[in-house]
C-alpha cells in the first residue's frame, strides 16, 4: 500500500510538473504579440518610403509656378489702357502760380496727356471723368528756387479721389526770386511728372 501510495504521489507530482511546463508553453506565445507589433512599424516603414514619389512629382509643380504670374502681367496693361482710354481729364485753374509760370505748365499738361493717351476735357462738349486742381508755391534759397505743388483729383461730384504732391528744385532764372526766378522748363518738368503719376494711379485703379 505504501508503494502504491508512493507511486500515486509521484504520478501526481509528474502531472503537476507537466502542467507547469504546459502553462509555460501557453504563456510563451504571448511573446509573439510584440513581434506582431514590430511588424506594424515595418509596414509603416514600407509606406514611409512612398512619400519619396510625391517629392519627385513636386518638382514639376515648382517649375509651373513661375509661369502663372505671367498671365496677370499681360492682362494688367490692357485693363489700365482701357481705363485711360475712357478718362476725360479737366484741369482747373492753377492756384498760387503766376500767369507766366502757369502758361508753360498748362501747355505741357496737354502735350503729356496726349502722349499717355489721356483726353483733356474742354469747358464744353465733353463731360469730365476726373478734375485736376493744382496749388503752387515757391521757396528761394540762395541761387536755387524750389516749386512746391499739390494736385487733388476729384470726381465730377466733387469727391476727392487722389492726391499728387512733390517739389521741383532748379537754379533761379534771371537772378530773380519767387515766380520770376522759375524757368519754363521747371514747370514743364512738373507737368510731365503730374501726368505720369496720374496715369500710374489710373492703372492701379484698373487692377
Amino acid at each position: 500500500m505504501r508503494r502504491s501510495h508512493a507511486t500515486t504521489v509521484s504520478l501526481l507530482a509528474a502531472l503537476a510538473l507537466a502542467a507547469c511546463t504546459n502553462a509555460k508553453d501557453v504563456l510563451e506565445p504571448s511573446a509573439i504579440a510584440p513581434q506582431s507589433t514590430q511588424t506594424v512599424p515595418t509596414a509603416g516603414s514600407g509606406t514611409a518610403a512612398t512619400p519619396t514619389a510625391p517629392a519627385t512629382t513636386a518638382q514639376p509643380s515648382a517649375t509651373t509656378q513661375p509661369s502663372a504670374p505671367a498671365q496677370p502681367a499681360t492682362e494688367l496693361p490692357a485693363k489700365s489702357a482701357a481705363v485711360i482710354a475712357r478718362t476725360r481729364l479737366q484741369v482747373a485753374p492753377i492756384v498760387g502760380a503766376s500767369v507766366e509760370a502757369a502758361t508753360p505748365l498748362t501747355a505741357q499738361l496737354q502735350t503729356r496727356a496726349k502722349q499717355r493717351g489721356i483726353t483733356l476735357a474742354g469747358s464744353a462738349g465733353q463731360t469730365p471723368t476726373h478734375v485736376l486742381k493744382g496749388y503752387f508755391s515757391t521757396m528761394s534759397e540762395g541761387k536755387d528756387t524750389t516749386v512746391i505743388y499739390v494736385w487733388d483729383v476729384y470726381d465730377p461730384a466733387g469727391n476727392r479721389l487722389h492726391r499728387i504732391n512733390g517739389q521741383q528744385k532748379a537754379a533761379s532764372a534771371n537772378g530773380g526770386e519767387g515766380w520770376d526766378a522759375v524757368a519754363p522748363e521747371t514747370m514743364q518738368a512738373i507737368a510731365d511728372q503730374t501726368i505720369d503719376q496720374f496715369a500710374t494711379w489710373l492703372g492701379g485703379q484698373a487692377g
